[in-house]
C-alpha cells in the first residue's frame, strides 16, 4: 500500500482554530474522500507536540493500493479543486505544506 502525507508545517493564525478546522471537515474532507481509488482518508489536527519540535497544524494521509492508484488520483480533476479550495484555507494559515509518499505495510 502507499500513503501520501500533506503535512501543514506552522500554525494556525489566532483566532481561526475553529474555522480552520470546520473548514476542512466541511469542504475538503469530503473532497479528498472523492479522489479515485483512494482507499482511506485521515487527518489529524495537532494536539500538542514534543518541546522543540516543529509546528504542523495538520496531516492528511490518504491511502492508495499502488503506484498506479496514486498516479491516478493525482492527476484527477478533483485533486485540482481541492488545491483550489486548500489555497483558501491558507488564508487561515501561516506556513507551508509539503508532501511525502511512504510504503505501508497493513498490520492485517
Amino acid at each position: 500500500m502507499i500513503v501520501r502525507q500533506a503535512f501543514f508545517e506552522g500554525s494556525i493564525r489566532d483566532g481561526q482554530e475553529t474555522a480552520f478546522r470546520t473548514f476542512v471537515e466541511t469542504r475538503l474532507i469530503p473532497m479528498w474522500r472523492r479522489f479515485p481509488d483512494v482507499r482511506d482518508v485521515r487527518v489529524l489536527f495537532a494536539r500538542d507536540r514534543d518541546a522543540g519540535a516543529p509546528s504542523f497544524a495538520l496531516s492528511l494521509a490518504m491511502i492508495f493500493d499502488d503506484d498506479a492508484a496514486l498516479e491516478a488520483a493525482l492527476a484527477s480533476p478533483v485533486r485540482y479543486e481541492s488545491r483550489a479550495v486548500t489555497q483558501e484555507l491558507m488564508a487561515m494559515f501561516e506556513g507551508h505544506i509539503h508532501h511525502h509518499v511512504f510504503d505501508m505495510t497493513p498490520l492485517d
